[in-house]
């Protein structure tokens, strides 16, 4: 029987799917590897989840459930408005509203709110992508989300259990190995773990952008009308 064969030590890793093709898996490996390529520059992104993380853990729920959608919502459009300027090398206005109603839909249960972040969370790379006011941008979002809805979907999903696990797993290293006070080892984690949500969503962008001219220059041509 043949053996399998691996690909050499320093030898070029295989070519990336383009984004009209590329799955979710690929997505997240290729978050992976520009986060490990760009790793100082995109620290940066997670200091707004590790700050919305020990505010929130130190405050009471109602004062949570005022400061997250507003305040949060804005730090962490922020990290996600830096995210697509560094993935995409555009400079944009910021349109952080979006985030709004995003923790409240956490708060009943996660799906919802990735839910509604598959379907526009996109503005934010559209705002510094596209030449679009914010009202053309949500539409713009939603145009691409519906290029293919299952992928960005998916794709989110995945890079939020990719990025949960991986903080919870570093919280419980850096508590039992150090001795870190619990405070500590959630900001470092956040730090660390968090601008790989940011990153792939930005590259998301990419993919449903991808997907949806793919599919526009696929649609037949309308037929010319008989004057």
């Amino acid at each position: 029987m043949a053996r399998p064969s691996y690909p050499r030590a320093g030898e070029p890793r295989p070519a990336a799917l383009p984004p009209e093709d590329r799955t979710v898996g690929q997505l997240v490996a290729e978050s992976v590897r520009f986060y490990g390529e760009n790793f100082l520059r995109c620290l940066v992104l997670g200091a707004a989840p590790a700050l919305l993380a020990v505010v929130t853990a130190n405050v009471s729920r109602t004062l949570g459930l005022i400061l997250v959608p507003t305040v949060g919502g804005a730090l962490l459009s922020g990290s996600l408005v830096a995210a697509s300027v560094m993935l995409l090398e555009r400079r944009p206005p910021v349109g952080w509203l979006v985030f709004v109603p995003v923790p409240f839909f956490a708060l009943a249960f996660v799906l919802p709110a990735l839910m509604w972040l598959a379907a526009v969370g996109l503005v934010v790379p559209v705002l510094v992508a596209e030449d679009l006011s914010p009202h053309d941008s949500l539409r713009r979002a939603w145009q691409l989300a519906r290029a293919d809805y299952v992928h960005a979907l998916g794709s989110l999903a995945t890079l939020t259990i990719v990025v949960f696990l991986t903080q919870v797993m570093l919280v419980f290293i850096l508590r039992g190995a150090g001795g870190t006070a619990i405070d500590v080892a959630v900001i470092l984690a956040n730090i660390v773990i968090s601008p790989l949500l940011f990153i792939g969503t930005a590259l998301l962008y990419v993919d449903q952008r991808a997907r949806w001219l793919e599919a526009r220059t696929a649609e037949p041509s309308a037929p010319s009308r008989v004057q």
